[in-house]
């Protein structure tokens, strides 16, 4: 059985993407603080008898300061890729007004920096089609649920 492209929430979706484009953009403009080892000896409450629990705090800020940086560049890298595969007009759009560490406006993206400029009709739908492609990309990796941001029957009609 062949399943058809699914229907998706133009708004949700849209919201859904948004909210990845925005963690993509954070990453990429707040600078990531690697954490230390605290050197102070702590005094507590010790008990007689073996808990068989190994506590190497050196050991989990190494691996912190490894992991995370590392998951960081991964996932930018992946959001980038995705961002490739678009047209070049639907790239624009992404990378100028989501993309981009400074706040862009709508209108200035088809006003003044697509080439040549575009309504703001025209605008939105290549918007639409771009987060559509982009929510199929992010549901192959795992990272959206297709299924939330699928059309209800009722809004079908």
């Amino acid at each position: 059985m062949v399943q058809g492209l699914p229907e998706l929430d133009r708004r949700k979706t849209q919201t859904a993407v948004e909210a990845l484009l925005e963690k993509y953009r954070i990453y990429k403009t707040i600078t990531f603080e690697a954490r230390e080892a605290g050197m102070t000896a702590s005094y507590g409450e010790t008990f007689s008898g073996s808990t068989n629990v190994i506590s190497d705090q050196t050991a989990k800020v190494a691996v912190y300061n490894v992991d995370v940086p590392a998951a960081r560049k991964a996932y930018c890298e992946m959001i980038e890729s995705i961002v490739e595969r678009l047209g070049e007009r639907e790239q624009t759009i992404i990378r100028e007004r989501y993309m981009k560490q400074d706040e862009v406006f709508d209108y200035k993206v088809y006003n003044h920096l697509l080439d040549p400029p575009v309504s703001k009709d025209t605008y939105t739908k290549i918007r639409a089609k771009a987060f559509y492609k982009i929510a199929l990309a992010f549901a192959d990796r795992g990272l959206l649920r297709l299924e939330e941001l699928q059309k209800t029957p009722k809004e079908n009609r």
